[in-house]
């Protein structure tokens, strides 16, 4: 009875998630937002969850919940609290800790384009050269998303773009290109992208190693699309001239300002694993830390201008990114608490079952994973992949059944973590709905699937794929 219980649950539980991530695809279609979907999915499988918390109790945590009710015995009151304060909480602890490392982040972001600090990428990317325009747009892209999370990224550059094309037709083409850049460069880093963020605070890997595997990979991922994409511009495209500025403005700060706020803001993101290794504090302090002296910074520089009341500039941007900041993180705090119901239920020790024993080759499992990305969320995806298998401290503690070489790329820094961050990030893009940086592209300059499907997913097809190979190569010549 007990047994038939669970399977009964869990099969409503699996349902319900599986129905929340086609809504979540399709949002296109259903025009619900995707964060409400997630949201929701969450909330009601987790009360599903408590419905026969005590039948899931024994299946994952039978030993831990007997010291637990040792005292006052097993009671529902007991399962319910234990539940409560040893399991849900684990989960809550660790979103907690990504969702104000995004926070801080964002909020970076935000006091930086708010001072001007990245103005000069318009002023230094801005040409009627269609291909200069292009890798300049793309560089940017890239290297801002190696420290920031790719819908943040996505909206600053396109905002930038916005400022200097003209025409809607090229702008999906240009749009199309920062999309790629923006997930590969997240792809490159452990604080790039929410979903590498997670397999960096699992333990799954350190940040030295994961950047040395999928530095050039990343790279390759992001130039051969852009390569082809632009094949397909015209050699000069209309821009849009600058406003001229007005010269008895004193509110605004000077270029050595713009510049040390700048080297503060996205010079201390790079220091954060840094602070980690030495303080073994968890990484959102470490943006905090920055987040505070950027702010410090922006009230001594700025003390013109408040005594003044002037507002800052780009007050539109900065609704914008707000916008999309809170619908991104309460989309992302969705869909964890949904894989941490995956894996208390053990649907996720029988999906790794299932992958030993019918799959058993990480580069299969990757390329299926990346390739369901193209039509599912690459975010929900890749944490759940994250979450099949636990870290294995050696081979023997992860299967003895197990051959060596397969099971090596389930221990820390293993090839399991890497690809399947590279193939999500990367294949994610074969089509605007498999990443929210797609979607944002879609609403902002009204891109189809079908139109993306036909210029650029074979683009992105070749580069994912020889990004592969170079992987493999990479990865030979590293061990």
């Amino acid at each position: 009875m007990q047994h038939q219980t669970i399977e009964v649950m869990t099969y409503a539980i699996l349902s319900l998630i599986l129905i929340g991530y086609v809504l979540i695809t399709y949002e296109h279609i259903t025009h619900i937002n995707k964060a409400t979907i997630a949201v929701f999915a969450a909330a009601a499988g987790w009360v599903l969850f408590m419905i026969s918390g005590s039948e899931f109790v024994h299946l994952m945590h039978d030993s831990e919940f007997a010291a637990f009710a040792a005292m006052d015995g097993e009671t529902t009151l007991a399962i319910k609290q234990f539940i409560a304060s040893h399991v849900f909480v684990r989960y809550g602890a660790a979103l907690c800790s990504i969702v104000l490392y995004l926070l801080a982040t964002m909020n970076i972001v935000s006091v930086l384009n708010s001072n001007g600090c990245l103005d000069f990428i318009t002023d230094v990317v801005r040409a009627k050269d269609s291909r200069l325009l292009l890798w300049g747009l793309v560089a940017f892209t890239w290297l801002l998303s190696v420290n920031l999370d790719n819908l943040t990224t996505t909206v600053l550059m396109m905002l930038i773009m916005r400022r200097i094309v003209q025409q809607t037709r090229w702008r999906m083409w240009i749009g199309s290109a920062i999309v790629i850049a923006a997930n590969c460069g997240g792809a490159a880093t452990v604080i790039g992208d929410p979903t590498s963020l997670v397999v960096w605070t699992k333990g799954a890997v350190t940040p030295t190693d994961f950047s040395a595997a999928l530095l050039l990979p990343t790279i390759v991922a992001t130039v051969i699309p852009t390569y082809l994409i632009s094949c397909a511009l015209p050699e000069h495209i209309d821009i849009i001239r600058p406003a001229t500025r007005y010269r008895g403005d004193d509110s605004a700060l000077y270029l050595w300002q713009k510049v040390t706020m700048l080297v503060v803001g996205l010079g201390g993101l790079w220091f954060i694993p840094t602070f980690h290794r030495i303080t073994l504090l968890p990484p959102f302090l470490g943006a905090l830390c920055v987040l505070g002296v950027l702010w410090v910074l922006h009230e001594l520089m700025n003390h013109r201008r408040i005594k003044s009341d002037q507002p800052l500039s780009g007050i539109a941007d900065e609704r914008q990114f707000q916008f999309a900041s809170l619908q991104f993180i309460m989309y992302f705090v969705g869909i964890f608490m949904c894989v941490a119901l995956l894996i208390e239920t053990g649907v996720m020790s029988s999906i790794s079952a299932w992958c030993d024993e019918w799959i058993h080759n990480i580069y299969i499992m990757s390329i299926a994973m990346g390739a369901i990305s193209a039509v599912l969320d690459n975010i929900a995806l890749v944490l759940t992949a994250i979450n099949i298998y636990p870290v294995a401290e050696s081979i023997t503690v992860l299967s003895p059944t197990l051959d060596p070489q397969y099971a090596e790329a389930f221990l820390e820094n293993g090839q399991y973590w890497h690809l399947i961050i590279y193939s999500g990030c990367v294949a994610g893009c074969l089509l605007p709905i498999g990443n929210v940086s797609g979607f944002a592209l879609m609403k902002a300059e009204d891109v189809s699937i079908l139109w993306y499907a036909r210029h650029i997913l074979l683009k992105v097809l070749l580069g994912w794929f020889i990004g592969l190979g170079v992987y493999f190569l990479v990865d030979l010549w590293l061990r």
